[in-house]
C-alpha cells in the first residue's frame, strides 16, 4: 500500500479519536465563564441556603458561599445560593433545593434549626447539612442531616486574650446579636480567657437581637465605649459591621467574627475566625467521595485549624509578641490546658 493510501485509511480514525478525546475533557459553563471538570464528580449539584444576612454580611454567610466556590474548584461539583430575605424563606428555599435534585443541601445557621428537621423529614432521599446546629439535637433526629459545628468558645478565646493584651483602659466588650449558643459561645470564651490573662478586667456584654440592622450594633457599641471600654468584639453578622464602624469612630478596638475582617478598617485588632468555608467545603468533599454519613458531626476547632484568630493589625502594641501569645494559647487550646466555657455566665 501507498503512503497515500495509508493517510487516507488513518485520517478519519484520528478525527474520530480527537473527538472521543475532547469528549473526556472539561466543559464550559458559559453563563458563568466556570471551567467544570467533566468527571463523575461534576454531577453532584449543592445547595447553599443562607440566613437572612444574605451573602453581603461579610462573614458567616459570605464564607459559606466561599466553600460552596472553592468546591466547585477543586471537586467540580455545580452549586447555587438561595438566599433567604427572613426566616419565611427557610422551608421553601430547602424544599425547592430538594425537589430541584440537589445531590447535598446546606442550611447556613443555627435559627434554620427547626426548618431543616422539617425538610429533611420530607425528603429522606436527600443528603443535607446544616451550619451551627448538632444533628442529634434536630427534631427527630434525622438521619440524613449532617452538622458542620465549630469550637467557637476557642475562636472567643482567642479575641479575649488579644483584647486583655491591648486594652490600656481595662475594660473590653462584646456585642452579640441574638442570645443561641453559637454567638454565646463566642463570648463565653472571650470574657474567660480575657480574665484568665487579666483577672480584674471588666468585661461588658450586650444583644442586639438582630443579625442585618447595624445601627443597632452601632448604638449599642457606642453605649459601651462610653463606659469605658476600649475594645469591642462584635459577635452578631451583618448587624455587627455596626459595632466595628463605632469602633473606628471613637478611635478604640474592634475585633471581627467568622470571617478574618481586618479589610473592614485600622481599627480591627484581630477576628476571632469561625471558617465556615472550610467547613462547607470538606462536608462537600465527603459527599463527592462518597464518604458522607448523617445524624452525626463535623467538628471544627484549633486542633483542625477550623478555628483561630485573624490578621493583627499593624498598629497593635508590641505586635510581634501579641502574635507569640496568641500562638501560644492556640496551642494551649488544641493541647486542651485551656477549656474555654460555652455559656455566658455574666
Amino acid at each position: 500500500m501507498g503512503a497515500r493510501g495509508l493517510l487516507v485509511k488513518v485520517a478519519p480514525l484520528a478525527i474520530l479519536l480527537a473527538i472521543v478525546a475532547a469528549g473526556c475533557g472539561s466543559s464550559s459553563d458559559s453563563s458563568s465563564g466556570e471551567t467544570t471538570d467533566t468527571t463523575a464528580a461534576s454531577s453532584i449539584k449543592v445547595a447553599v441556603v443562607t440566613d437572612i444576612g444574605g451573602l453581603n454580611d461579610k462573614g458567616f454567610n459570605a464564607l459559606a458561599y466561599k466553600g460552596l466556590q472553592e468546591a466547585k474548584s477543586t471537586y467540580g461539583v455545580s452549586g447555587r445560593a438561595l438566599i433567604s430575605k427572613s426566616a419565611a424563606d427557610y422551608v421553601p428555599n430547602l424544599s425547592t433545593a430538594a425537589k430541584q435534585g440537589y445531590d447535598l443541601v446546606i442550611a447556613v445557621g443555627f435559627l434554620m434549626g427547626d426548618s431543616m428537621a422539617t425538610v429533611a423529614k420530607q425528603y429522606p432521599g436527600t443528603k443535607f447539612a446544616i451550619i451551627d446546629v448538632n444533628a442529634a439535637g434536630l427534631k427527630g433526629k434525622p438521619t440524613n442531616v449532617r452538622g458542620i459545628v465549630f469550637a467557637e468558645q476557642e475562636a472567643g478565646c482567642l479575641a479575649g486574650v488579644a483584647a486583655a493584651t491591648e486594652s490600656k483602659s481595662g475594660t473590653i466588650s462584646s456585642v452579640g446579636g441574638l442570645k443561641i449558643p453559637p454567638v454565646d459561645a463566642y463570648i463565653a470564651g472571650y470574657q474567660y480567657c480575657a480574665k484568665q490573662l487579666k483577672p480584674d478586667i471588666k468585661t461588658l456584654n450586650g444583644y442586639s437581637q438582630d443579625f442585618v440592622a447595624q445601627d443597632k450594633c452601632q448604638e449599642l457599641a457606642l453605649n459601651q465605649i462610653g463606659q469605658g471600654s476600649d475594645v469591642v468584639f462584635q459577635v452578631a453578622g451583618q448587624c455587627g459591621l455596626g459595632a466595628i464602624t463605632a469602633a473606628g469612630d471613637k478611635g478604640v478596638w474592634g475585633i471581627g467574627v467568622d470571617n478574618d475582617q481586618a479589610f473592614l478598617g485600622p481599627q480591627v485588632l484581630t477576628s476571632a475566625q469561625k471558617k465556615v468555608d472550610v467547613g462547607v467545603k470538606d462536608t462537600i468533599g465527603l459527599v463527592v467521595d462518597d464518604k458522607y454519613v448523617g445524624g452525626v458531626d463535623g467538628l471544627f476547632n484549633t486542633a483542625n485549624d477550623g478555628v483561630g484568630y485573624g490578621k493583627v493589625s499593624e498598629k497593635a502594641t508590641n505586635r510581634d509578641d501579641l502574635i507569640a501569645t496568641l500562638d501560644e494559647w492556640t496551642k494551649k487550646l488544641t493541647d486542651g490546658d485551656v477549656k474555654p466555657p460555652r455559656t455566658v455566665t455574666g
